[in-house]
């Protein structure tokens, strides 16, 4: 241990990776010399906070300041410094060109390990206007300075967001949540987009009922600019334009990897910094952590980019217990697994979805339950969407996506983040011991529902069909009772032959159905049509299907006209 108690590590960049292997090399090694480089004036902080102090949830800037340099000199006895640009990388002679900023001088500074955590910036496309004074993008304590201060003096009423992302979304809430009518922007069809469209168009009724302007499928083609340099207006591809009084940019990140090709570190097919299990890049003296790095992502287990802060923070602290230790765990898989809070809506998801599974070839299939984020009967249960992808035949959890209230959905999630983490199958979901209470959940939960659901289509019981499929020629019966049926018709039975049968009464009048035709049962939610299913295959139906997620997830699919949304459900 005699040659890692003297050497030097070196940091590129504090915030998640940065910090988090700073602090693991301290506590691993104490007589190692750590020094931490940062080009800004400030180490740690929040970034996943910095829309909630904008919008004045969060009171205190100094909140956001997680850690400050005198917590890691003096708890860490780490050399910290601010305001110091590592400019490039000698590797043959291990050191490092840094620029002082505040000096105004280069120097360079020797390690014997050297960890890169230099995060993404904001993509910010060359486009005309886009330096106006008042056009943002959101990724530092400095960009949150800017803008707060903008909004505190200049008091605008109006606001744009271009993108449509995490925090494309937190920001329209935000500036929302200040009394601003807000417009959203996103180039995709659809908001959120990398869930399957119909559970992103829940989260854009919600926008649209809160009053947000929605541009859906439609990009950013510069800004229109007057006199005072200030940008009044956006311009979108199709010709619109969008006027407002300030502007917020939340395109997308690319990650900064350019001190790692400066110093020839191979990079990996999505243009990443290519790293082993233990953050070693492709020089074992050098690691590299955070948004810039690319992980093995679970669902494929192919190099990817993954830029949240979780992933950073661990890959951080297993990069700085190698670099202090030459030891220590390994990097484990990333399964993408996020989430956000849209107004009185959740989303979030894990793994794959039904679109990038099509997208990669997987032969996958997916169920669609409702259900309460806990017991109906309890007080202030709040409904919830949970779609969960399988595979094909083996049943293997792929992934899953919930939307629902502002509770609930990140325990979903979690839960099946941690199946997918395990290899657990579909009906190893259907067997977990969940903690229950009426406050909390159902002694069915929905991760069991959907469990059930799918092991019910792969056993046989029931055939399932995704809400957007075409019904010409089918024989479609409909379960839910007439005033259901009188207060939201079922849509898209052009072509169909639609027969009203209560669910209670369908035994009773099984004689009004056709049993030689294809059938397909639907209700509201899919349980009381999985059940008339069942009812009908007993009876001499051999062609009946069942329609995932019911009427209430026909209508949203219908209403988008994005491709299919794939799978089917049944219990």
């Amino acid at each position: 241990m005699s040659d890692q108690t003297k050497r030097t590590i070196v940091i590129v960049g504090g915030v998640a990776g940065g910090a988090s292997a700073a602090t693991r090399a301290r506590r691993l090694n104490e007589n190692a010399r750590i020094i931490m480089l940062e080009k800004d004036q400030y180490v740690s902080f929040a970034n996943c906070g910095l829309p909630y102090y904008i919008g004045g949830e969060i009171a205190e800037r100094e909140k956001l300041l997680v850690a400050k340099p005198e917590l890691f000199e003096k708890r860490f006895n780490i050399e910290v410094r601010i305001g110091h640009e590592a400019l490039a990388i000698d590797r043959a002679r291990r050191v490092i060109r840094v620029q002082d900023r505040g000096a105004k001088r280069e120097y360079e500074q020797a390690y014997d390990r050297l960890i890169l955590a230099p995060g993404a910036s904001p993509i910010v496309p060359p486009l005309a206007g886009i330096d106006a004074g008042n056009v943002f993008s959101l990724r530092n304590v400095e960009d949150t300075d800017r803008v707060k201060k903008f909004i505190d003096e200049q008091k605008p009423k109006r606001a744009v967001v271009v993108g449509a992302g995490f925090i494309g979304l937190e920001m329209v809430e935000q500036l929302a949540r200040l009394g601003m009518q807000t417009a959203l922007v996103e180039l995709a069809d659809q908001v959120l987009p990398l869930l399957d469209p119909e559970m992103a168009a829940i989260l854009e009724e919600e926008l649209k009922q809160r009053g947000v302007e929605l541009y859906v499928g439609d990009g950013l083609a510069g800004f229109e600019v007057d006199e005072s340099k200030l940008a009044r207006a956006v311009k979108l591809n199709s010709g619109k334009t969008v006027g407002a009084q300030m502007f917020v940019l939340g395109i997308g990140v690319r990650p900064n990897t350019g001190l790692a090709e400066q110093a020839k570190l191979e990079l990996g097919p999505t243009r990443g910094i290519k790293v082993n299990a233990h953050q070693q890049t492709s020089d074992p003296f050098i690691y590299a952590a955070g948004d810039a790095v690319e992980y093995v992502y679970g669902p494929t287990g192919s190099s990817l980019r993954v830029p949240l802060a979780g992933p950073a923070n661990r890959a951080g602290r297993l990069a700085g217990e190698h670099a202090a230790t030459d030891g220590g765990a390994e990097m484990g898989e990333v399964w993408g697994t996020s989430i956000v809070r849209v107004f009185g809506k959740t989303a979030g998801m894990t793994g794959l979805t039904m679109k990038l599974a099509a997208k990669l070839g997987k032969q996958a299939r997916s169920v669609i339950i409702q259900a309460n984020h806990h017991a109906g009967y309890y007080p202030g249960a709040q409904a919830m969407v949970l779609k969960l992808v399988y595979e094909e035949g083996s049943g293997k959890v792929l992934g899953a996506q919930a939307v629902g209230g502002e509770e609930g959905v990140d325990k979903r999630l979690d839960v099946l983040a941690t199946a997918l983490h395990f290899g657990a199958t579909v009906r190893d979901l259907t067997e977990l011991d969940l903690a229950y209470a009426p406050p909390f959940g159902s002694a069915k939960d929905a991760v069991h529902m959907a469990g059930f659901a799918a092991c019910n289509e792969m056993d046989g019981h029931v055939r399932v069909i995704p809400p957007d499929q075409a019904l010409a020629g089918m024989q479609v019966v409909d379960l839910r009772t007439a005033k259901e049926v009188a207060t939201a018709p079922l849509l898209g039975v052009e072509g169909a032959t639609v027969r009203h049968v209560p669910v209670d009464e369908l035994r009773a009048r099984l004689a009004e159905l056709d049993p030689r035709q294809p059938t397909v049962t639907v209700c509201a939610s899919g349980l009381r049509s999985y059940i008339g299913a069942r009812i009908l295959k007993a009876h001499g139906f051999t062609d009946v299907r069942n329609l995932t997620g019911g009427a209430s997830m026909r209508r949203i699919a219908l209403s988008q006209t994005r491709g299919p949304c794939g799978g089917g459900q049944g219990r």
